[in-house]
């Protein structure tokens, strides 16, 4: 996902009804009508067995640590929400609204692809308050209790930039998880959404998605250890009808909990023995929107570590694989994530905090990047592709994909994309529409007219 919303979309769109891409003549077709990609490579055992040092850590903790340090301190798209004044001003918290907030400048579509009424439109904007931000704001600490959606705009209303597509929501942006810390700047004038601040964006949440408490109480619980790293997909915690805030509660890759120490290990959690179990500390929303945590039973069979898993090879194929056929959504909308949403998931499990959106990602200074311009020819960016490493990140305006190998020199990705293109043997084109995670060749995928993906490429992006 890309702040620039208007070009990502428009690239976008472009994956959507195929950019077009030649398959090497010696690159075989199967049914599914991606070129190169048999049953095979559908597995990360696959990938996994190609390399020599597969689980060889490429960064050891200390390492991941100051690539951390560094995105925090130098990226302009983090937020320092752990040193916030006691109060902000008003222009500060109207810059952080206004850069998502703010009269659309193109037709919008609705879900039955009728036009969106101005009408609508000035509802929203009235709803979003903007006028009512007072000189100086107190920030108010809290944390997601549930996965959430961050939008750009007060509302739910789910609007598209053409009738004919119901994907991508324009007025969706992001998602925060339980147990992410944020401060609160602003309120919608009917009191249903708050506008967040939180480490990596900042947008508007649903209220009721928010429970408040000191930030002493807050930074504690997501610093606490010991704790639990989720390494699933989307694992959910047990069922639980004396405790329905935390029952089959999901948590989403990368996301770390604390374990609930004060639970005697000969005593009932939510009416079950934990012993099977790991004991979670969530956080739960009050009648009066305070926060608490609640105890709640991951199993020890799903997917989870007392650490962050180790930074190889192997584990960015094998987590990167854990979403193969995920539905695409735009802003993790459909439960899911996006192309930029889905890399950074999958750093997450391993502990490295990227920025949220494609471009922050592509350009970060806290980040080990080439970059890529019109001065570059075509001969040194396939070069550069050819020379491509398990993990990189490989960056086109809107779009990244992370490379998973190389078969006879030639370089496979795995990403999450809305479709795929390429000429057939007989000169014609052929659309595969995608729509989730996959796993596809780079080369010589075309981007649009005569131009590849190498062509387009911007950025390049090694964790190292």
């Amino acid at each position: 996902m890309n702040l620039l919303r208007p070009t990502l979309f428009a690239t976008l769109l472009a994956f959507a009804a195929g950019g077009a891409c030649a398959a090497p003549r010696d690159m075989p077709v199967p049914p599914s009508g991606i070129p190169g990609i048999t049953d095979a490579q559908l597995s990360p055992d696959f990938w996994v067995a190609r390399l020599p040092d597969a689980d060889t850590p490429v960064l050891d903790t200390a390492a991941i640590a100051a690539i951390n340090e560094r995105v925090a301190r130098l990226d302009p798209s983090m937020h320092d929400i752990r040193h916030l004044p006691a109060t902000l001003p008003r222009e500060q918290v109207k810059g952080w609204i206004e850069k998502l907030t703010s009269l659309p400048s193109k037709p919008l579509f609705d879900v039955e692809g009728k036009p969106v009424t101005a009408a609508t439109i000035d509802a929203v904007m009235d709803n979003a308050a903007i006028a009512g931000i007072p000189a100086q704001v107190t920030p108010r600490y809290g944390m997601a209790v549930r996965r959430g959606a961050l939008r750009g705009y007060p509302t739910d209303l789910r609007v598209f930039s053409h009738a004919d597509d119901t994907d991508i929501d324009r007025f969706q942006e992001s998602t925060l998880f339980p147990g992410d810390p944020l401060v609160v700047v602003h309120a919608s004038k009917d009191g249903k959404w708050v506008f967040v601040v939180s480490p990596r964006y900042a947008a508007w949440m649903h209220a009721e998605d928010v429970a408040y408490g000191d930030a002493a109480a807050v930074f504690a619980h997501a610093d606490a250890t010991p704790y639990r790293v989720v390494t699933g997909a989307k694992p959910l915690t047990v069922y639980t009808p004396e405790a329905p805030s935390v029952s089959e509660f999901q948590l989403d890759m990368g996301t770390r909990v604390p374990l609930d120490t004060s639970v005697p290990a000969d005593q009932p959690v939510n009416g079950q023995s934990p012993y099977t179990s790991w004991v979670l500390s969530l956080p739960v929303r009050g009648i009066d929107g305070a926060l608490s945590f609640h105890p709640a039973l991951l199993q020890r069979n799903q997917d989870s570590t007392a650490d962050y898993l180790p930074l190889t090879r192997a584990n960015i194929i094998r987590q990167a694989f854990k979403f193969l056929g995920e539905r695409y959504g735009w802003g993790h909308a459909y439960n899911g994530r996006d192309c930029s949403g889905f890399v950074s998931d999958v750093y997450r499990s391993m502990g490295v905090q990227m920025p949220r959106n494609t471009r922050d990602q592509s350009i970060s200074p806290g980040l080990a990047h080439t970059v890529y311009t019109d001065k570059d020819s075509h001969e040194a960016r396939v070069k550069a592709a050819k020379a491509l490493e398990v993990g990189d990140l490989v960056y086109i305006p809107g779009h990244v994909m992370m490379v998973i190998g190389k078969i006879d020199g030639e370089p496979y990705v795995i990403h999450d994309v809305g479709g795929m293109s390429y000429t057939q043997a007989d000169g014609s084109l052929r659309h595969i529409k995608l729509n989730e995670v996959s796993v596809t060749p780079l080369l010589p995928m075309m981007a649009s007219g005569d131009k590849t993906f190498v062509d387009r490429m911007t950025s390049i992006v090694r964790i190292r």
